[in-house]
Parts: structure tokens; sequence; C-alpha cells
């Protein structure tokens, strides 16, 4: 079933009209930021989301909502979905890296990934099959549809209605976004899942095939089939679902290369990390109260994202214990309950104005699980981070930053109250991580244009000029055996091997006449 929360074909926007799909959770917090951006710019946006979404509301000052019910909630768009997923993987991950562990800790990924896109896929049957939504959405006249490919239904509609697609992109349904669109050598590009600086050992180049070859086969055999079937139903076995996810027109890929490691890029992608960062704003008067009177020593933040609400008690109850001996006040978002040790330095919120507490001045530290918006917003600031890394991407963003000298790691499955204060402490004085987070603030900054202005630029160009094909590559139409060459290096092996024979065939022809030319002037 579908509703539309409001009229879809009101009088004509100022600009341009934009059909958005978004991602639920801390993806969603970017795209809001974007539409926000886009509406204020008189553009008419339309964000589809489902019933039972916890992030993306129904009614909102700056787009309209179409609302689609299915059959059950998208496991990621239920609260707790994340934090009982990291409880198992914690569990998994403390018992070592044995052989059943790493089984028993794919196999619980694997088993979840497939879910959540067999459940992602079914908003696009929904929408199909509601003939009477599809023709609203046709005579609505869409000018460009901007979408999140971590659940890449979006792609599929944008299809079937013929509109030219804009990815507001990191991740996609094999990892990073760049591993589809660009080229990836796997000797000094590591892959998602494989938390590994560029400069990498023989054995960590056998590690990073590895896992190339382990995301390539996730994708194609647990995510992929999902929407395979549906392209296979809506479309006819001409079209290919990868085909519709390569050739999106502009990717605005939220990456900075201050942050990430240098790579092969491709003409239609804009880069965009850090958009959402800007300059501080005033804090409320009882939290500026509580960092003033942290006087000389300053202040600590703690903060796990909008996912994941809380760590296990056990862990919590350790990072209390060593902030309730440091002289700095420490305001930690913590939403569940309490935890033991809390010192009377500790502040625990439920909510908090992140960038602005990282804009001031007496903040010293950010203890952070490593979610791209929380590092880049330090970033942009020049606050160095204790990292914990937890899910997903997170090792990777913190392996980043201690690459150059910006961050301190920590194992979460390895905290002792002993081990998170020394890494605290270590990060307050010396004096290296604050300098090599400034110098990374300077260079985020130094940009002819700021990222959210990029953004804009690009999806108006799309809408104005209907597409962006002249950027787009058509290699992903090719048949493989033609994008590796693997038939042109056939062709000059079979080539080599015919002149090798010509040659050795004369030279034992010659040989075998001379010879035969001795033998007759010997008789």
């Amino acid at each position: 079933m579908c509703s539309l929360s409001a009229v879809l074909f009101l009088g004509e926007a100022e600009g341009g009209k934009i059909l958005v799909f978004p991602v639920d959770g801390s993806h969603w917090v970017n795209m809001n930021l974007l539409i926000q951006s886009l509406h204020s710019r008189g553009h008419e946006v339309t964000v589809v989301r489902t019933a039972t979404s916890w992030y993306v509301k129904e009614h909102a000052p700056h787009y309209r909502s179409l609302t689609v019910a299915l059959p059950s909630a998208i496991s990621i768009e239920q609260e707790d979905f994340f934090v009982t997923f990291l409880v198992k993987m914690l569990a998994i991950h403390k018992e070592g890296a044995t052989l059943s562990g790493f089984v028993k800790f794919y196999w619980e990924m694997l088993g979840t990934l497939s879910n959540i896109h067999r459940q992602a896929s079914l908003l696009a049957v929904e929408m199909f099959e509601n003939k009477t939504l599809m023709q609203s959405i046709r005579d609505t006249q869409f000018d460009v549809v901007l979408l999140d490919p971590g659940l890449p239904v979006g792609v599929l509609v944008a299809h079937e209605l013929k509109l030219p697609t804009v990815f507001n992109v990191r991740w996609i349904t094999s990892g990073e976004g760049h591993f589809v669109v660009a080229p990836s050598p796997t000797s000094y590009v590591p892959m998602s899942g494989y938390a590994v600086s560029d400069k990498m050992t023989f054995g960590q180049r056998v590690k990073n095939t590895f896992q190339y070859f382990l995301n390539t086969c996730i994708d194609r055999f647990i995510v992929c089939p999902h929407y395979d079937r549906l392209v296979d139903r809506y479309f006819g076995p001409d079209v290919k679902f990868y085909d519709l996810l390569q050739g999106a027109d502009i990717w605005l890929m939220r990456v900075d290369f201050v942050f990430e490691f240098p790579r092969p890029t491709m003409p239609n992608i804009a880069y965009i990390g850090g958009f959402q960062s800007t300059p501080s704003k005033p804090l409320s008067s009882e939290l500026e109260e509580f960092v003033q009177s942290s006087g000389e020593h300053g202040f600590i933040l703690m903060s796990l994202g909008t996912l994941v609400n809380g760590l296990p008690e056990e862990i919590t109850s350790e990072i209390a214990a060593a902030f309730a001996q440091l002289p700095q006040k420490v305001i930690w978002r913590h939403a569940m309950k309490p935890p033991k040790n809390v010192g009377n330095n500790t502040l625990l919120v439920k909510w908090m104005p992140q960038n602005d507490l990282l804009g001031h001045p007496k903040i010293k530290a950010f203890v952070a699980h490593g979610g791209t918006n929380g590092i880049y917003e330090s970033m942009y600031h020049g606050v160095p981070i204790i990292g914990i890394p937890l899910l997903f991407d997170q090792f990777e963003n913190v392996l980043r930053l201690e690459e150059r000298g910006a961050a301190k790691a920590v194992d979460a499955t390895q905290l002792t109250r002993q081990s998170f204060l020394e890494a605290i402490q270590e990060v307050l004085h010396n004096p290296s991580y604050g300098t090599n987070m400034k110098r990374l603030s300077a260079l985020h900054r130094d940009k002819p244009m700021h990222p959210l202005e990029t953004a804009l630029y690009w999806v108006e160009f799309v809408m104005r000029h209907k597409g962006a094909s002249h950027l787009r590559t058509e290699s992903y139409r090719m048949p493989w055996y033609a994008f590796y060459s693997v038939d042109v290096v056939c062709f000059l092996i079979a080539v080599v091997l015919t002149l090798t024979a010509v040659v050795v065939g004369s030279i034992r022809f010659l040989c075998l006449r001379l010879c035969g030319r001795r033998k007759t002037k010997k008789e």
C-alpha cells in the first residue's frame, strides 16, 4: 500500500523537481542536509520513505513525502537493530580469530545483509505494482532522481521513469562506491572491510586481493540476486542491475583526499567530503556553563553516532571509570542505562550539538566510534580523536587518521579502564596529535568552493542538461573479456605463437635443405 502525505502535483515550483530515495539512520543526516539546501534554492523535493522509517519523518517543511507501506520493516529502520547487531559482533570478536569465530561472524553478517536487501527490494515491488502511484509520479514530471545507493531501489525506479540519476554516496552494495565506478588496483587501493594503509606489504596485498574477491562474491551472490530478480521481472533479460548501478550520471562522493588514500577516479565523480561541516554556533547556557567549569583542563567529547545507542555495560563501566580519573570534564552522549563508575566530571546526555561542541575553544579530544560524519566534523575543527571502532567502515576510518598521526585507536573488545586512560592521556599530552589534526583541518578547509556548494552545483547541472552522459564511461557495458582485454591478449599470444611457429618452421626447413645439399655433395 502507498499513500501520498502531500499532493505531488501542486503548482510549478520555482526550481526543478527532485525525487529522493534516502537510506535511514546516519545516512539520512547527510541526505537531509542536502535536500534542505536544494529546497532553499527553490527546488521541489519529494522523499520516498517507508511507513516504519524512524529518521525520515512523514512531515517536514522542506520536502513532501511519499510513504510506502511494506509487508515488514527493513531491519535497519528498527531503532534497536544496530545495538543488537553490535552486541553479537563484539561477542564473536571476543572469541578470537578462530576458524569457528570467523565462520560465525560471516554467517551472521551475510544472513543479515541478505535480509536487509530482500526487505528493501520489496519497496520497488510495492511501487511498481501500484499503477496509480507510478502514473502520478510520471505526471509530476520529475527532473532527476537523487538517491543513496546503499539500498539501491531508487536505481530501478529511475530507470522505469527514464530519469537521470545522482548518487549521494560513499557506500554501495559491494562496499565503497569507487569500486564500481573507477579502477581500483588491489596493489595500493585498500578494499572495503580490510583496514590497512595504501602502503602494503606483500602479505597485505595478498589479503587485499582475497578481500576483493570476497567482496565481489558477497555482492554477486548475496546482495544482487534480490535486485536481479526485480530487473528481470520488470525490465526483461536485456537489462542488468549492475549496469543500472554503474550508469549513474553523477556520483557525489562523500570523500576528501585529505582523509582518503589517493586512488584513481572518474570525471563524473564530484568530491563532497565534509559537506555537512559548518562553523560552530554558541552553546546553550547549561552546556556553556558546564564547559567553562572545566577551567584550563578543557573538556572531552564522546559520542557513538546516530546508529549505536550504547556499548555493552561491561565496556561502558570501564570507560566511565577511566573518565573519572581525568582532570578534564567529559560530555558523553549516552542514551542507555547510566554506566557504573560515572565520575562527577562526566555529563551524560541523550543528545548534544556535536558540531558546536567540537568547535568550542575548550575542546581537547573527541572519543568517537569512527563514523564518517563525526570524522569530518572533527577534522574540520582540528580536534584529535580517540577511536573506538565498532562496525563496518569505522575500523578503516580510524586507521586513516592513525596513519596521519591524528588519532589513536582502542580495541573495544580489549578495552580496560587502564588501557583507555592511557590512550586518552597519550592524545592529550602528545602535541603531535593536535598538530597533525590541525594540519588536516587547514588542508580540508582550503578549497575553491564549499563541498555543499559543489554538491548543489552538480545536482542542478544534471537537471539543466537532462543528465551528464558525456562524463560517464560506457566501459561497464563491455563484456568482461573485452574490459580486461582478454581477447586482445589471446590474439597477441596467438600472433606470437604463429610467428614463432613460422620462424621455427622456416629455420628447420632451411636447416633440412642445407643438410640435404651437404649430403648430396658428399655422395
